[in-house]
């Protein structure tokens, strides 16, 4: 029995071939878009079989690592009691997928904080920082001094910005060049 042809490729996937990449194959988000990296030897069906596969992995880390929005305001919750008790309660917490400038967004007048998907793929101790980060907002709407403070009372602050200062330089790297 042959194999079944492979779907065409999505129009959200960016396909990256290099000269330099010789064996190996990976993909990651960037937004809403799927970037696959590839060797350039590689034919156009082994090209789409590729692409398949990567958005199948993608998929199902991206399942994995989903925390539904009910796990994300229990998390801000205990996150407040820990780092920031004098923090009004967060009316809500949830993923929205529009986000594609900044990692998170707050609005004080209905404490509402929203954390972009995009941060579904990262360590939970950055996902914790975005949260303190939105939280803290909740008691200063500005990014201040005291703002500041509060946000660097989570012991990893420093540590994740760093990490998502990493994220955002590489997202605007144009890796065709390597």
């Amino acid at each position: 029995m042959a194999d079944s042809p492979p779907r065409p490729i999505p129009p959200y996937v960016d396909i990256r071939r290099s000269k330099r990449r010789k064996r190996t194959v990976s993909a990651y988000r960037d937004g809403e878009r799927v970037v696959v990296l590839m060797p350039d030897r590689l034919s156009a069906a082994e090209e789409a079989r590729w692409v398949e596969t990567m958005l199948a992995r993608l998929e199902k880390q991206r399942s994995r690592s989903r925390v539904s929005d009910e796990k994300l305001l229990a998390r801000a919750h205990e996150l407040a009691c820990r780092h920031l008790p004098e923090v009004p309660e967060p009316a809500s917490v949830r993923w929205v997928s529009n986000q594609n400038r900044r990692w998170g967004s707050c609005t004080p007048a209905d404490r509402s904080i929203r954390l972009s998907t995009r941060l579904q793929a990262m360590p939970g101790w950055v996902v914790d920082y975005v949260l303190v980060h939105e939280l803290a907002h909740l008691i200063e709407p500005t990014h201040n001094a005291t703002f500041w403070s509060l946000v660097h009372r989570y012991p990893k602050a420093e540590r994740a910005e760093g990490y998502l200062e990493g994220i955002s330089a590489a997202s605007s790297l144009d890796l065709d060049d390597y």
